[in-house]
């Protein structure tokens, strides 16, 4: 089992960090040792003093896939649900300023939230769901995939070009704009289309 991460993929998001518009999706993995057991806190590291929430569209992997064709692409995902990439921003800007891969500041444990899943079929499709994160109350994120610059289907075409997919992967299709930092006692709560998914104390 592995997750496949998108970043870059809303452009509100690219602007607040300053980012570079990219011209294909930007993909990074996490290995299954970063997903957050259901029931735990959620525990900030000792090497990072800026971990940042970052909540996404969670889409689940039914069967084996590769070079998968657009036509194709609905029937290799059976649920969705929302999540948490958890993010150690300082980490990750220091590796990024010396040009190295920034695994460290993504894919730590415990950095993966993962919200209950819903079969696909209780929604009309893809296109337009709305998900968002709440943090002690107040809505800090608010996404809406009609905003992404790639859609769910051209994600996995995308992926699976350069990794096979397999049943039980889970692809985080990136975060909308309103990131920001998490402390000690914070409480978020995840939502699709009004329904709360997960929810995670912070330590």
């Amino acid at each position: 089992m592995k997750l496949l991460c998108v970043g870059r993929n809303y452009a509100a998001h690219i602007e607040e960090l300053a980012n570079q518009r990219p011209e294909s999706p930007v993909l990074f993995i996490k290995p299954d040792s970063a997903i957050l057991p259901r029931e735990q806190d959620f525990f900030i590291p000792d090497f990072s003093q800026d971990v940042h929430y970052e909540v996404e569209l969670l889409v689940r992997i039914c069967k084996v896939g590769k070079h998968i064709t657009p036509e194709f692409a609905h029937t290799y995902y059976d649920a969705l649900s929302v999540g948490i990439d958890f993010t150690a921003r300082d980490l990750q800007q220091q590796l990024k300023d010396k040009g190295l891969p920034w695994e460290k500041a993504k894919g730590f444990d415990g950095s993966a939230v993962i919200g209950q899943w819903v079969p696909k079929d209780r929604f009309s499709g893809t296109e337009t769901l709305q998900f968002g994160l709440r943090k002690n109350g107040e809505w800090v994120q608010q996404g809406d995939t009609a905003h992404m610059l790639w859609k769910v289907d051209e994600l996995l075409c995308y992926v699976s070009k350069y990794f096979t997919l397999k049943k039980g992967d889970i692809l985080f299709t990136g975060t909308p704009a309103g990131v920001g930092r998490v402390a000690p006692n914070d409480y978020l709560v995840g939502v699709l289309e009004g329904k709360e998914l997960f929810s995670v104390k912070v330590k």
